[in-house]
């Protein structure tokens, strides 16, 4: 099957996590991948290791969302013209080509399948939640025109039938993890940076993130030397945070590391894995987390609290998150039991039911029934 995937090589994020992770399966499972994405100078076309790649011209481009040029749409046509792929699956970048596409694709006869990511709190318990809330409701009429829409989660499927989608137009596939690659194994940090327990959040510094409330929860609890929190990511917030919570504290800023091994290196070490975000979609870290068999903390935003229910992690109320960690924190510093035990717990459930195997044998699945549906149509 020869796939036309539209998604994001960068700003490094969870989109492009996504974009990488299951183009290369796809490609590993003999199908052709045709990748395209934005990026700045020449657009065109060239074939690498992974695959057939295109860019498209955009504007400004960041973690959240992409401006296109105005060309950029006639770019996407022509090239998909060429092409000729058998399906296109768009990684939805939060772009204004994102409502162009089901018009684009219907005019070329090809079947189009989406990925909704944006992040969300189910209960809109404040202002960040309501904002992500009006995002669904402005995608919700254009998404009815998508052949299918994979979400993450039974939460968010319920949230876009509200708004319209037909629940037959959405498909629940889980993000998923190689469990090979990510897996318990020998890290020598915690040697390095001098501690015995080590706490770990990954990810953007940035306000729905709600990084603050891990660092106040830290510092008010007095953690001593053996205890250090390890800050991993970059964001718009990282420089106004830093200065006050720092190596005084215990607390180390690793910034954005790119290299997926020496992530990886980092889950290993770690006892403890915090998400304190207002918003999330399902969170590709702490499913990487999970599978490297860290015990897991996290808010009940978007599907993570889907992901930790019934005993394979801890699950924070989005409200009062400081507060809750203030009290955590210390439990899991003097009982290493409970967190070998979490830890255990995630991996086993990251492998029933969040591996990227299952995902994409559920995307093939997928596929498989909207080329289907759309042959049926064409009779």
């Amino acid at each position: 099957m020869h796939i036309a995937w539209l998604g994001k090589k960068s700003p490094f994020c969870g989109n492009v996590t996504y974009g990488r992770e299951i183009t290369n399966a796809l490609l590993e499972r003999q199908h052709r991948v045709s990748f395209l994405h934005f990026a700045q100078g020449e657009t065109g076309h060239q074939n690498g290791n992974n695959g057939s790649e295109i860019t498209l011209p955009f504007i400004y481009k960041s973690q959240v969302y992409t401006i296109p040029t105005l060309k950029a749409s006639k770019v996407l046509m022509g090239s998909l013209q060429k092409l000729n792929p058998d399906l296109v699956h768009a990684s939805l970048t939060l772009s204004p080509l994102d409502f162009l596409l089901p018009e684009i694709c219907q005019e070329l006869n090809i079947p189009l399948v989406a990925t909704f990511h944006p992040p969300f709190d189910s209960k809109i318990r404040n202002l960040k939640s309501s904002t992500q809330y009006l995002t669904y409701q402005l995608y919700a009429p254009f998404l009815s025109h998508y052949d299918s829409t994979i979400v993450f989660s039974e939460i968010q499927r319920d949230l876009l039938v509200k708004l319209g989608v037909t629940q037959e137009k959405i498909a629940i596939i889980p993000n998923g993890v190689d469990t090979e690659k990510y897996s318990p194994g020998y890290s020598n940090l915690k040697y390095q940076l001098q501690t015995k327990k080590l706490f770990v959040y990954q990810g953007r510094i940035a306000t729905e993130k709600n990084v603050e409330a891990l660092l106040k929860a830290w510092k008010y609890s007095a953690m001593g030397d053996d205890s250090k929190l390890l800050i991993v990511g970059d964001g718009h917030l990282r420089a106004s945070l830093q200065p006050y919570y720092g190596k005084e504290h215990n607390i180390i800023w690793f910034g954005f590391v790119a290299e997926e091994a020496r992530r990886i290196d980092i889950l290993r070490a770690a006892d403890v894995f915090i998400l304190p975000s207002l918003v999330e979609g399902l969170s590709i870290s702490l499913l990487e987390a999970m599978a490297c068999r860290v015990a897991c903390i996290a808010t009940d935003a978007g599907a993570d609290g889907e992901v930790l229910d019934r005993g394979a992690g801890i699950v924070l109320d989005t409200q009062g998150v400081t507060t809750q960690l203030k009290t955590l924190l210390p439990l899991f510093r003097d009982q290493p039991e409970i967190a070998s035990l979490l830890g255990q717990k995630a991996r086993q459930r990251v492998l029933e039911r969040y591996t990227l195997s299952q995902n994409i044998t559920l995307l093939e699945q997928l596929y498989s029934k909207v080329l289907l549906q759309k042959e049926m149509l064409r009779r």
